[in-house]
C-alpha cells in the first residue's frame, strides 16, 4: 500500500525524528463508498522522544489527546513531551520480553517460539485487555479528534486497535491488513532494552506480520461467536455507536 492516496491527499506517513511510526487513518475507503478522514486520528509509536522539530509538527496537527496503551513502568521511561496534549492511559502491561527472557533461561527460545509468543500476546489483546479497547472507543465517541492513539512501537497494541477502528467505520479487510504491515517499512526498531536475546528473536518482536493480526481475530471467533458480535458486546458498539463513529470520522 502506498503511504498517500492521490497526490491531492496529505501524507500518510509523518516523518518524525523521534517517532518514526507516526501515522494517518485518514484515506481509507470503506465497503459503503465513503473514506476515513485525513487529520483526526493518528497512531504512532510513543510521543517521550520527540525533538523541537517534531513538537512542531505534531501541535501543527492540533492534536490534542492521546490515547496511551503503555504499562506503568512504560510511561515513567517515556513521557509525553507535547504540553498541550491530554494523555489518557489505558494500559496493557507488556509481557513478550518477559516471557522471552524465560524461554531463554530454561534454553528452549528460538525465532519460532518468539513468533508464537508474539501471536499468544495478540490473542490475550482479546481475553484480558478488551476493556482498554473498549474504554478507547468511550473516548472516541467523544470527539477528541485530532487526537493520537500510541503505545511503545506503535505496532501491537496500536495495531490491533488500529485495526479494530477500521472495522467498525467499515474498511475492508485487505485495507486494514495493509495499514497494519505499513509498521514494516516505518517502524526503527530499538533493540537497546532486550539486547540479550537473540537476533532473528529481535527481529520477530521488532516487527509485525500477518499472523500476529490473525491471532488476534481468531481468539475474537473463539470468544466472541464473530467479530460484529466483538464489536457490540466486548466493546459496546451498538447500531448507534456505530454510526456516531462513522458521522465523526467518515466523509463521502
Amino acid at each position: 500500500m502506498q503511504d498517500s492516496s492521490p497526490k491531492d491527499s496529505p501524507a500518510r506517513h509523518l516523518a518524525l525524528q523521534g517517532a518514526s511510526n507516526f501515522r494517518d487513518l485518514g484515506g481509507y475507503p470503506t465497503i459503503d463508498g465513503r473514506t476515513t478522514r485525513w487529520r483526526h486520528i493518528f497512531r504512532s509509536n510513543h510521543l517521550g522522544q520527540l525533538t523541537a522539530a517534531d513538537i512542531e509538527v505534531v501541535r501543527a496537527l492540533g492534536v490534542r489527546s492521546a490515547f496511551d496503551f503503555r504499562g506503568l513502568e512504560e510511561r515513567a521511561a517515556g513521557i509525553c513531551v507535547v504540553d498541550e496534549i491530554t494523555v489518557h492511559s489505558l494500559p496493557i502491561e507488556p509481557t513478550v520480553v518477559a516471557a522471552l527472557r524465560a524461554e531463554l533461561a530454561k534454553g528452549t527460545l528460538t525465532a519460532a517460539v518468539a513468533l508464537e509468543l508474539m501471536r499468544e500476546s495478540y490473542r490475550n489483546y482479546v481475553r484480558h485487555n478488551t476493556h482498554s479497547f473498549r474504554a478507547l472507543f468511550g473516548h472516541l465517541l467523544e470527539d477528541h479528534a485530532p487526537l493520537v492513539i500510541h503505545c511503545t512501537a506503535g505496532k501491537d497494541r496500536t495495531g490491533f486497535a488500529s485495526a479494530l477502528i477500521l472495522h467498525a467505520l467499515g474498511v475492508p479487510d485487505e485495507v486494514i491488513a495493509e495499514d497494519y504491515l505499513l509498521t514494516n517499512r516505518h517502524y526503527k526498531h530499538d533493540p537497546s532494552n532486550a539486547s540479550d536475546l537473540p537476533a532473528d528473536v529481535l527481529d520477530a518482536i521488532g516487527s509485525v506480520e500477518a499472523s500476529y493480526l490473525a491471532a488476534a481475530f481468531e481468539a475474537v471467533d473463539s470468544e466472541y461467536g464473530d467479530l460484529e458480535a466483538y464489536l457490540r458486546d466486548g466493546l459496546k458498539l451498538g447500531r448507534a455507536e456505530r454510526d456516531a463513529l462513522k458521522a465523526r470520522y467518515l466523509q463521502v
